[in-house]
């Protein structure tokens, strides 16, 4: 298990809400994430490495997904910079406990997410 404390600390560099994205990519994100499901939960475990497999996993399958905070509610938003950093994926945004996270597929054939370019 990864501790609150490690990952609040940790050597990854903070990925910023909404960094490398402009507004406008941002809230088409956000409309793409509306309909989904949170794949992921952390809970009183914590950010443990299965869940952080779990999440790296499911970011090459679907390229954008949600997470939900059942536990550790007051530093959710710092856990989920810290999640996305260490996944290499962007945060879109957070709407109450849950994180909207995006990752483009390394594979071009399994590319699903637009996000518009101007």
């Amino acid at each position: 298990m990864i501790s609150v404390d490690r990952l609040l600390r940790s050597d990854y560099p903070s990925m910023k809400m909404s960094e490398n994205l402009f507004g406008y990519q941002r809230a088409e994100l956000f409309r793409q994430a509306h309909h989904l499901n949170p794949v992921a939960s952390v809970g009183k475990e914590g950010v443990t490495e299965a869940v952080l497999t779990h999440i790296r996993r499911e970011l090459e399958t679907h390229e954008l997904i949600k997470v939900r905070f059942t536990d550790y509610k007051t530093v959710r938003k710092d856990l989920i910079e810290d999640i996305a950093a260490s996944c290499e994926a962007i945060l879109v945004g957070m709407i109450g406990h849950i994180g909207i996270l995006y990752k483009q597929s390394a594979n071009p054939d399994n590319r699903k997410i637009f996000v518009p370019e101007r």
